[in-house]
């Protein structure tokens, strides 16, 4: 069985990782877009830089939780036939142990340098404006896709969600496109769908199933479900 899970902000704020969704769209008073899109940037690349390595700082002091966790036990079961993609631009399914995850909004312990394209692991910060490791141009930026920005591999994702059997959207509002899509190419394929989420969404009666409740109790329940019945 192929399953591919999709998650959102939703099951990394409950290990404590801030939300733009949770505070109106406001950082220090900064409208969401003026930290998060190409024009940002080119207006003010010193309070973007500032932005994510307060970002990447963060992420030293939180911790996988049980959702994480329960989804790479189920990937130590399923193997391959596991794929996680997630939006989010933190390493907690990583730490809680998954390696299928597919990174559609980039990574924040990654820099991407504007200069020669190439992209490296990082975990200091960029304001200062540090030399690439490629080409030493001072043209690092961090490595997430920003609003008005491609998603990273789609083309692996959607053809995971063709082979998809099941579907499962987990902590996400699954408003913003092309991830709002995936429920719809999966089921198209004939996958069975379902949605797991803090709280009902405008998206839930697009899924065969709806399930309310924090990741963090319901997805080990899931996989649990899932495990005794293969």
């Amino acid at each position: 069985m192929n399953v591919v899970v999709l998650t959102g902000a939703g099951i990394s704020a409950e290990s404590g990782v801030p939300t733009f969704r949770d505070s109106d769209g406001l950082w220090e008073g900064h409208d969401v877009m003026e930290v998060a899109s190409p024009e940002g940037f080119r207006h003010n690349p010193s309070l973007v830089q500032r932005f994510y390595d307060l970002r990447r700082a963060h992420l030293a002091k939180v911790r996988p939780n049980a959702a994480h966790q329960a989804l790479a036990r189920l990937e130590r079961s399923l193997g391959d036939d596991l794929l996680v993609i997630t939006q989010n631009v933190d390493d907690l399914h990583e730490r809680a142990g998954s390696r299928n995850v597919l990174h559609m909004h980039g990574e924040l312990r990654s820099a991407l340098c504007l200069a020669c394209g190439e992209r490296f692991p990082w975990e200091r910060d960029l304001a200062h404006a540090p030399p690439c490791p490629g080409c030493t141009s001072a043209s690092l930026r961090p490595d997430v896709v920003w609003f008005g920005e491609m998603p990273y591999r789609m083309d692996e994702a959607l053809y995971a969600l063709q082979q998809a059997d099941l579907f499962v959207a987990v902590g996400t509002s699954a408003q913003v496109q092309p991830a709002a899509a995936f429920v719809h190419w999966a089921a198209e394929q004939g996958a069975r769908t379902m949605e797991i989420n803090l709280a009902s969404t405008l998206s839930s009666d697009d899924f065969d199933e709806s399930r309310q409740g924090p990741a963090g109790e319901l997805v080990p329940r899931w996989v649990d479900e899932l495990l005794r019945s293969r």
